[in-house]
């Protein structure tokens, strides 16, 4: 049994290990030669294309030289014994050297019953070669076709060179995710460190990072504190802190601070694997639109081959020379070649997926990518997505913040409460110091009390105001009312005998939702939340966002059920879900989107998942999105109306105006299609997402 990598097929085992270039696990390698029939540049890579073209060319420049057609058109002479066997012998060298790569591709393309564009490569210099054969040794009467056949060869390397060297360009993700691993790790061995390849590392193995140094695997903070640059995953510039117990992904870098972190995932199993994983599988996948290029390319092979006998039988009844018959016919299989045609999805195809990855969008299925430009409702679940999943102080009702905030933050200081947290947390971000304290005490189920200025101090909920028998003022009783109504957690901030302030809590609002929800509505696109909370949680958190439309109080697995009720007029429906609880409604919706998903890359419900938990990333699809498919359109439409408007040149219609289409021309013209295809998806990389 051998394994390969599925990210660099060329590293090969016979035992189950890890690539040594991305420390990806090896595959089994169920392929067999013939499921490479399928592609026709198996095998195939720029360099090579690269050292043939311009071997090619040195040789074309002699056939060229001694062509008995180019020095009679150029009025020079450089005929002697045996001169007109020169330009056959180069044309040979070229027919076989560069020439043989084409007809082997064409092998493979009959071998699986596709006919492409190399079998019509392949018959054109084939009958080139032929005609030439017969015309040198006397056998037919006309003009050979050397400096043809040799002129069309190098022209068709350099344009498969050009077009191989885009894929290979476009597909780079792969090899730039690849290179964000280090290739050793300092693990850590008792008291002594010692260096080693990733790929020795295991499970429970600790490892020292230090400041500056790439994270070279997914693991566990045990020790240490810094911040973490994620932006090569997760397109997030902004450094995420990483502390004891917390997640780190391998391939981030660590700005400042040594950290100690255990490893938790290895091989396969890594975020940047799974990454690695997705954009190879996105890449390979086809869209609607590149499976009606594929058909349309399988058809036009067909169109050519026609439209040549057409051309011979045309020529031959109205009495042409056999020579301009053969050239015709050679010109039409070479500009027929649906080279453009083939490119013209493929390669945006590539860059979009490359491009998406760069920023933090991963497609797992390109017909979600190509679908999202249609898109009506992007429905939002809640928590997790448009909030942070946690408590967080949202307003402090005061005449004086500093005190009320100062003393909460010291009598919660010591809780492990999350609500606790959250207030001290706001406190240290307002840069509010906690008050002086003495004789604290915890009241069960209550709040906290302590001693401050000679005062009791207390900081809890409403029964704490009943055992007290404390009133509010008719500020704080309006604000308590309203923060209850919109399902918000009110804490009482009291001092001696008197409610000096009210500290409101809610499920924090992230600070991108505001923009990506003002973002989607300037597109055009309509938003909706569900949520299982309540509805007056469901009808803050929508009118912060200024979101018209909710679904409160859903369980999940009822989500599935508003997918398909938004769905009913007709509305196509994008679900953002965290990808767990949210699975039911993102495989219903017309696109599921999994957002916040970190290191759990590979979400089978979602098509797309975005990298970070910012829901901006939603809008940056639709755009994408749009982008790529003007791009698709745009090369169909060249590569299409090019073969429409040449074939019946390279027939010879306009040869009663005078002007003839030579099969050199020709192979110009149809490598020129394929570059002007080429750079106009190269123009995609231009796009701000």
């Amino acid at each position: 049994m051998n394994y390969a990598c599925p990210m660099h097929p060329e590293v090969t085992s016979t035992k189950p290990g890890t690539c040594p270039k991305c420390h990806m696990a090896l595959e089994k390698n169920s392929k067999s030669g013939h499921d490479d029939h399928h592609d026709k540049h198996a095998g195939h890579n720029p360099n090579m294309f690269k050292q043939k073209f311009w071997l090619s060319l040195v040789l074309t420049i002699p056939t060229l030289l001694f062509s008995p057609a180019i020095q009679s058109w150029l009025g020079y002479d450089l005929t002697f014994t045996g001169s007109h066997y020169i330009p056959a012998v180069f044309g040979l060298i070229i027919f076989f050297y560069g020439g043989l790569v084409f007809l082997r591709s064409a092998r493979g393309e009959l071998a699986a019953r596709q006919p492409g564009m190399m079998t019509l490569i392949s018959m054109a210099i084939t009958v080139a070669l032929a005609y030439s054969l017969l015309v040198t040794f006397n056998l037919v009467d006309g003009m050979d076709f050397w400096w043809e056949l040799a002129t069309l060869v190098t022209i068709m390397l350099l344009g498969h060179w050009l077009e191989m060297a885009s894929v290979s360009n476009a597909q780079g993700a792969l090899n730039e995710l690849a290179k964000l691993l280090p290739d050793v790790a300092e693990l850590v061995i008792g008291s002594k460190n010692k260096i080693v390849p990733i790929a020795e590392l295991k499970l429970g193995d600790n490892v020292l990072v230090r400041p500056g140094a790439q994270i070279p695997i997914d693991g566990q903070v045990v020790k240490g504190e810094s911040n973490v640059n994620e932006s090569m995953l997760t397109g997030e510039s902004k450094p995420v802190k990483k502390s004891v117990s917390m997640n780190v992904i391998g391939g981030t870098i660590n700005m400042a601070g040594a950290l100690t972190i255990k490893v938790t995932k290895t091989g396969g199993d890594t975020a940047l694997a799974g990454i690695m994983k997705l954009v190879e599988d996105a890449q390979a996948s086809k869209s609607k639109t590149q499976v009606l290029a594929d058909r349309a390319a399988f058809y036009l092979t067909f169109i050519a081959i026609g439209a040549a006998l057409l051309t011979w039988g045309g020529w031959w009844i109205a009495g042409a020379p056999a020579g301009f018959i053969f050239e015709r016919i050679v010109t039409v299989l070479v500009i027929a070649c649906p080279h453009a045609l083939g490119l013209a999805i493929p390669l945006v195809t590539s860059i979009s997926t490359t491009l998406a990855a760069k920023n933090g969008l991963l497609v797992r299925d390109r017909m979600a990518l190509e679908s999202a430009r249609n898109i009506d409702v992007v429905l939002f679940d809640k928590t997790g997505t448009l909030t942070k999943g946690e408590q967080g102080v949202v307003d402090v009702i005061s005449d004086d913040t500093a005190r009320t905030l100062g003393l909460a933050s010291a009598l919660e200081h010591e809780s492990e409460h999350p609500i606790a947290k959250a207030i001290v947390n706001y406190a240290a971000a307002q840069n509010v110091r906690g008050a002086k304290i003495s004789k604290f005490t915890t009241l069960a189920g209550r709040g906290v009390q302590a001693k401050s200025g000679g005062k009791d101090v207390y900081v809890g909920g409403p029964q704490i105001l009943k055992e007290l028998g404390i009133k509010l003022t008719a500020k704080l009783q309006s604000a308590t009312d309203r923060a209850s109504s919109d399902g918000k957690t009110v804490v009482y901030v009291i001092d001696g005998k008197s409610v000096i302030g009210t500290i409101m809590l809610a499920d924090v609002i992230r600070e991108e939702s505001r923009e990506a929800i003002n973002i989607l509505h300037a597109i055009g696109k309509r938003v909706a939340i569900v949520t299982g909370d309540s509805e007056g949680v469901a009808a803050w958190v929508a009118g912060e966002l200024g979101i018209q439309e909710y679904f409160a109080g859903v369980l999940p697995e009822n989500k599935a059920g508003i997918v398909k009720k938004l769905q009913a007029d007709g509305s196509r429906v994008a679900m953002v879900g965290d990808g767990v609880n949210d699975a039911p409604a993102l495989t219903q919706a017309n696109i599921g989107i999994a957002i916040g998903a970190g290191t759990d890359v590979a979400i089978e419900s979602a098509g797309i998942v975005l990298a970070s938990s910012d829901p901006r990333g939603v809008a940056k699809i639709i755009k994408l999105s749009r982008a790529s498919y003007r791009k698709m359109q745009q090369n169909l439409f060249w590569a299409t109306s090019y073969n429409a408007l040449a074939i019946p040149l390279a027939a010879g219609v306009t040869s009663g105006l005078g002007f003839v289409l030579s099969p050199a021309l020709g192979a110009v013209l149809m490598s020129l299609s394929t570059i002007v295809v080429a750079i106009n998806a190269q123009f995609l990389r231009k796009i701000k997402l």
